[in-house]
């Protein structure tokens, strides 16, 4: 018999820095064998950047038992919450945790007058793009300020941004 725990979905914490870091790097693993296999070496995010969402209320957990297995990170972008980044571990894909994630951010940002989720993804690659719009996401055809300078953040990191699409959702 399986032992499958409830997930609970909380605020992030600051002992939970590196249990975040490892979730992200075992979850870019899942690009090998895309044509984006190079994302799967790439470096987490940096401890003093989520340590920052955790202070802002831009950092959420999927809990199981006593650790993390998922999480999503956001931050306030043009009168939305802007999803920088959302991975589930591997072992626990396909139960639903990154959409509960992603409704439990649009719940805080509804509750902090946010009008939307917006993201940054590849269109190419079927767990980002497609994945969203099956959970209503849309094509953003032109891009705000705030869209374009995300854009040149992620072209000064060296993400191919010809593969990349902007989405958004109403909360």
């Amino acid at each position: 018999m399986t032992d499958i725990r409830p997930v609970q979905i909380r605020a992030g914490r600051a002992d939970e820095i590196e249990a975040v870091r490892d979730i992200e790097r075992t979850s870019a693993t899942r690009f090998l064998g895309t044509e984006r296999a190079e994302l799967a070496q790439d470096e987490p995010t940096d401890a003093a950047v989520l340590a920052q969402r955790i202070e802002a209320g831009g950092l959420l957990v999927a809990s199981e038992g006593e650790g993390p297995v998922a999480f999503v990170m956001f931050r306030a972008e043009e009168g939305c919450a802007y999803v920088e980044q959302i991975d589930v571990l591997p072992s626990h894909a396909r139960r639903g945790i990154g959409a509960r994630l992603l409704e439990a951010v649009a719940q805080l940002a509804r509750e902090r007058g946010l009008a939307a989720l917006t993201l940054s993804t590849f269109k190419d690659v079927p767990f980002n793009a497609p994945y969203y719009a099956r959970l209503g996401f849309a094509v953003v055809e032109k891009l705000t300020p705030g869209m374009a300078a995300i854009r040149a953040e992620h072209e000064a990191r060296g993400l191919d941004e010809t593969a990349r699409v902007f989405m958004r959702r109403a909360v």
